[in-house]
């Protein structure tokens, strides 16, 4: 066995502590509690976040919705091609700017999302009921707060003195 150069309790401080690891860790069994409860109507729970983020009065740009996802343009792309092939939703290039693409819903992705809806809402109020600290608008700020974060621009680096900035 390698002996470690980072003692154990360090490990147990992250285990504890981390907001990273906590937050993936519920992001996880919370995507697979919606995929389980979407699937009947043939969604997963990002197919269905998807969809919603589709769902407005205009065609949205990949950038618009890449931005409401917390997504990449890459990601979001693939993401959209299997909602596109289903005829779920359909990408036109934008009028003003023919090298932009916008997102529509189809009439069957309106569809499939009203009827996604209920089992949505049911999964949301039971979810919403099991959290009691803190309450979930506060959970939800909280979350909010950390996707707005500037991340590594504010974090040290070992390679630069305390005193100068970082550039990211």
């Amino acid at each position: 066995m390698i002996p470690s150069t980072v003692p154990f309790d360090k490990t147990l401080e992250v285990r504890d502590h981390c907001l990273c690891l906590h937050t993936q860790r519920a992001a996880r069994v919370l995507a697979r509690r919606f995929d389980e409860a979407l699937r009947p109507h043939g969604l997963t729970n990002e197919q269905f976040s998807l969809l919603m983020a589709l769902n407005r009065p205009n065609p949205a740009s990949i950038s618009q919705i890449a931005a409401l996802l917390g997504a990449d343009r890459t990601t979001l792309t693939a993401a959209l091609k299997p909602l596109v092939r289903d005829g779920l939703a359909q990408l036109h290039a934008d009028a003003a700017d023919r090298r932009a693409r916008r997102a529509v819903l189809t009439a069957a992705g309106h569809a499939r999302l009203a009827g996604a809806l209920p089992v949505w809402q049911a999964m949301h109020t039971a979810l919403e009921a099991e959290l009691d600290t803190p309450d979930p608008a506060q959970t939800r700020r909280g979350l909010t707060i950390l996707a707005r974060w500037p991340g590594m621009a504010a974090m040290p680096d070992s390679t630069v003195s305390n005193n100068q900035e970082r550039t990211p």
